[in-house]
């Protein structure tokens, strides 16, 4: 029997899921077979789940109380809590486990916090670290207004309710001097491909500065990379975030500035090397890769499929196919799912196929044996889309089953 782990939105996020739930299939016939067959945890919207690389652990961002949970498998099909939730940050969204099973980084959508959490040997959560903030790169005013920014430093409130919900927390100093971004990142373009890309339209002249729409970091989520640095995403900055894991902490090693207003929301490591990047408002995936001085930087950018619409389609999760040759991420608006073919040696991506994805908006994915699990948050279901065994393109919706605002699927051991 094949399980799978079910992450939701619960009440306070506008859902119906009561905890983690539970899907199934039989071995040989799922996933044409799979149910959801209810909670199997009663969690306050478990919207992220991420498992430990090698105990039967599950670690759960409940995002409307910007808390991490951890659970131990006890059965077939149950889940117990380990010790309290730790406090991480506002809307926290995705975890990552480190590979050593150490620590996991949260990345909080609501504060831009960006968060690491020691792991004990035996799974449960132990201290969290917020690592320092992101400055907007496209802002000339951050860096100089960061230097006395008292919003830069946690408030007694914020580190008492810390201290009473996960027994201790540790803030990170802001950096003292800010690296500044090169130029911009459009002009980083010019400088790794020699594109000529045009700046940002400056604003109407009719249009006040002051009503400009407010820049405000997103953290959104976190990769490992095969050197053992770690790349964030900040959704609301255009920043890919490169950390180094020093002594309990992160420190920042540098950024890269995506153009303004593509917002990068989740990635994935191709076995090349390479890192592919999603970007939620441009609809684009950016490939980067490491430079001789270890520096990350972009070294291609495509539309996910010239069917997007901008501003209306919002690319959430992105996913590999086993092989590294096909990249499968969903368009929230038009509820279709993207496969680009990855080819070179990962450098080059290039758009497939388009899919329906069988639900309303697609939130999560998970490619499983040939086919392709989609969560509908919407439409409380989960679809399984057949996969191309040549060229691994969507063919069509094999099975759907319904779960309550479904967000993550996790693959359970």
């Amino acid at each position: 029997m094949t399980q799978f782990w079910v992450g939701g939105y619960g009440a306070d996020m506008g859902g119906d899921a009561t905890g983690i739930g539970l899907l199934e299939g039989d071995e040989g016939r799922e996933p044409g077979t799979l149910a959801y067959r209810g909670a199997v945890t009663r969690t306050a919207s478990p919207s992220w789940l991420a498992r430990h690389p090698s105990l039967d652990v599950v670690y759960a961002a409940l995002e409307g109380d910007g808390t991490v949970q951890a659970f131990v498998r006890t059965g077939q099909s149950a889940l117990a809590p380990m010790g309290r939730p730790v406090a991480a940050g506002d809307s926290v969204c995705h975890l990552a486990v480190a590979p050593s099973g150490s620590y996991l980084i949260a990345s909080c959508y609501g504060d831009g916090r960006v968060v690491r959490i020691d792991l004990s040997a035996d799974g449960p959560l132990v201290k969290p670290t917020i690592a320092a903030r992101a400055l907007d790169p496209f802002d000339p005013d951050a860096a100089q207004d960061a230097a006395g920014d008292d919003a830069a430093q946690p408030s007694a409130q914020e580190i008492a309710a810390a201290m009473l919900r996960s027994g201790s927390m540790t803030f990170e100093e802001p950096p003292a001097a800010v690296v500044e971004p090169p130029r911009s990142g459009l002009l980083l373009f010019d400088d790794v491909l020699g594109f000529n890309i045009p700046a940002p339209p400056e604003p109407e002249a009719a249009v006040e500065e002051d009503e400009q729409p407010a820049r405000s970091s997103h953290a959104h989520a976190a990769a490992f990379l095969p050197d053992g640095r770690i790349a964030t995403t900040d959704l609301g900055f255009d920043l890919v975030r490169i950390w180094r894991p020093t002594q309990g902490r992160l420190t920042l090693d540098h950024e890269i500035v995506l153009p303004m207003g593509t917002g990068p929301r989740h990635m994935v490591v191709h076995p090349s090397g390479h890192l592919h990047v999603v970007t939620e408002y441009s609809c684009e995936i950016f490939t980067l890769a490491v430079q001789p001085d270890g520096r990350w930087a972009l070294a291609a950018a495509t539309t996910v499929t010239p069917a997007a619409e901008i501003g209306t389609d919002f690319p959430a999760e992105l996913a590999l196919s086993r092989d590294g040759e096909t990249l499968y991420t969903a368009l929230r608006g038009s509820n279709t799912i993207a496969a680009l073919r990855v080819r070179g040696a990962g450098e080059t991506v290039d758009p497939l196929a388009l899919a329906e994805s069988g639900v309303d908006w697609p939130r999560h994915h998970l490619v499983h044996d040939g086919s392709l699990l989609v969560a509908g948050q919407r439409s409380n279901e989960i679809s399984v889309l057949d996969l191309d065994d040549r060229m691994g393109a969507p063919r069509g919706i094999r099975h759907r089953t319904s779960a309550p605002a479904p967000t993550s699927i996790l693959l359970a051991r």
